[in-house]
């Protein structure tokens, strides 16, 4: 605008919280969007997105829109002039697939903290990701990094008996878990055919509002053999495992508070987590301190 002012905040957003509106969020894979126009919701606000030989449009106009990591994403207010990046979704022999968009009745950050906890594996994603009696979660690091911008935790090590769709024996994974976003994360996890290298998962979320989210995974996965409906089989398996848990968690929004709920060693990530949302001063989606 040429006063210098920000742009209006689209029609019917009920999000008074500039750390999501001035935020980048993701609202359909581009793949999604090559079959026809998705219509959906974002901090309240009802938008269309369409994707022609032009690029990305957005109904109603005046917000931005952009494309990013097979995704379109979307500000409701005045955009950072970046976003996080995944580098390792360059590398040519990676196989990259929109695993799915999931609706589910909680918050963003709750979400989120649940991708972020080590300890449900053994009894949410039984014989999968984990099986008793291997259920103790080691310690590990969790600390900020670039310039404080992302929370990453390191050395986070599982035993999975099946860790991913091509995986043939159980063994003890290492994790890396990052968090460049208040309502994305990502997560780097050992091949199991290559331990040298590490499959890549996002979970890019979406709030369509205080406490309702579209979850977006990618997947970006060494696997050669595997065909694209095993590769997404597999991820929605494990999402709706995690479903009925997330929904039901009281209350849904995140508290911020570090007394609100019982913390273990296992919980240091949501800990973190948890004050990394608490500096930015994040209010929507969660119960501040």
């Amino acid at each position: 605008m040429s006063n210098g002012s920000p742009p209006p905040i689209q029609a019917g957003c009920d999000c008074d919280d500039p750390v999501l509106v001035d935020q980048w969020h993701p609202v359909a894979a581009l793949s999604e969007l090559a079959s026809g126009p998705v219509r959906t919701i974002l901090l309240g606000a009802p938008i269309t997105i369409t994707l022609d030989e032009t690029g990305l449009h957005l109904t109603p106009p005046g917000a931005a829109i952009t494309a990013h990591l097979h995704y379109a994403w979307v500000c409701l207010g005045t955009p950072p002039a970046t976003l996080f990046d995944i580098p390792e979704l360059a590398e040519p022999d990676r196989r990259s697939v929109h695993a799915g968009s999931f609706g589910v009745r909680t918050s963003a950050p709750r979400a989120i903290e649940n991708f972020l906890d080590l300890g449900h594996f053994p009894y949410v994603h039984t014989d999968l990701l984990g099986a008793e009696p291997n259920t103790e979660v080691a310690a590990y690091h969790v600390a900020l990094e670039e310039n404080g911008q992302e929370l990453v935790a390191r050395d986070c090590r599982f035993f999975q008996p099946r860790s991913s769709a091509n995986a043939t024996e159980g063994f003890m994974v290492e994790y890396v878990y990052r968090v460049p976003h208040p309502c994305c994360a990502v997560l780097y996890k050992l091949n199991p055919l290559d331990r040298a290298r590490r499959d890549v998962i996002g979970l890019f979320c979406q709030p369509i509002g205080q406490a309702q989210v579209r979850a977006h995974m990618l997947v970006s996965l060494l696997d050669s053999t595997s065909t694209d409906a095993e590769l997404i089989g597999f991820q929605q398996m494990i999402f709706a495992q995690d479903q009925p848990i997330l929904e039901s968690q009281v209350p849904a929004r995140l508290p911020l508070a570090p007394a609100a709920e019982i913390a273990v060693r296992a919980d240091a990530s949501s800990l973190a987590y948890r004050r990394f949302l608490t500096a930015m001063g994040l209010r929507y989606g969660v119960i501040p301190p």
